[in-house]
């Protein structure tokens, strides 16, 4: 099997499987798991975060070697990762938010438990006015709101794939297995992604086995990313270099924008920054073992 081909299907797992497993979850949501989703997200962060530092960024300035003009093209290319990540999260806010108000003036604008992390709250109290009032334009709104929380997240998933292919690049000039580790990093991440997705589409009357596979569907442009990556990765050092940053700066804004965030909103104690140690402590394992 080529390495391509090898690509496309990790990253499939990563990206399809993924949100896949998040929107069965999110279907037979419990809040027993918080405590649990903190852990699992904390514990990717740090795991990510070893693997950006300690390979990404290294392979990327090792594309030039003693060039300090290629140390802030690299720079400058992760700012690009992180800030497009930004964005495409600030259009995620933007779209959704409206589908889904507050309950009532004193409903606290952060999020302190999974269930309000992922709106779940909020859809529960819109399908039981729903039920009250037998109102159809209820249900619609929420059906829309899990609709365009799917074709968001979609396209959140395409420079998520970039980080994957890339990485399998880098590894075919070092030898190394940044890419196994981005794939399963993004894996777990994909998992609370999934559940943002699958919650509101139920909740707006859809299906629970018809939900979760259009869940999963979201999960495809990863795999689009990826091939991505890997192409521009393989054309050439300067390439692969942007490659390298870029994705860099994508998985940095999701550790640091997303997983540690969210992880300490869900749980509010001292256990995800162990978590996130542990993770940090893996990661350095998985590269250098």
């Amino acid at each position: 099997m080529s390495t391509f081909a090898f690509v496309v299907i990790i990253t499939a797992i990563a990206g399809v499987v993924g949100t896949g497993l998040g929107g069965v979850i999110g279907v037979l949501f419990t809040r027993n798991s918080e405590k649990i989703v903190s852990l699992l997200l904390s514990f990717a962060g740090g795991v990510m975060l070893s693997i950006v530092c300690l390979d990404l960024l290294s392979d990327a300035i090792g594309q030039v070697p003693g060039s300090v003009g290629h140390v802030f093209f690299v720079v400058a290319m992760t700012a690009v990762g992180f800030g497009l990540i930004y964005l495409l999260n600030a259009l995620v806010d933007r779209t959704t938010n409206p589908e889904v108000k507050h309950i009532d003036k004193d409903h606290p604008k952060t999020a302190d438990q999974l269930s309000e992390l992922i709106h779940s709250d909020h859809y529960e109290e819109h399908r039981k006015e729903y039920e009250q009032t037998k109102q159809q334009k209820s249900r619609r709104q929420l059906f829309l709101a899990g609709l365009v929380m799917a074709f968001a997240i979609a396209l959140h998933n395409f420079p998520e794939g970039m980080v994957i292919g890339a990485s399998y690049a880098s590894d075919e000039a070092t030898g190394g297995i940044g890419g196994l580790a981005a794939a399963i990093i993004i894996g777990l991440h994909n998992i609370p992604e999934g559940m943002a997705v699958s919650v509101p589409l139920v909740a707006g009357g859809m299906r629970k086995v018809k939900a979760s596979l259009l869940t999963a569907v979201t999960g495809a442009p990863t795999i689009l990313g990826a091939m991505l990556g890997y192409f521009l990765g393989t054309l050439s050092p300067v390439m692969l270099a942007l490659s390298l940053s870029f994705a860099s700066g994508a998985m940095l804004y999701v550790v640091f924008g997303e997983l540690l965030p969210e992880s300490i909103l869900i749980w509010r104690s001292k256990a995800p920054a162990f978590a996130m140690l542990a993770g940090l402590l893996v990661g350095v394992v998985i590269l250098f073992v």
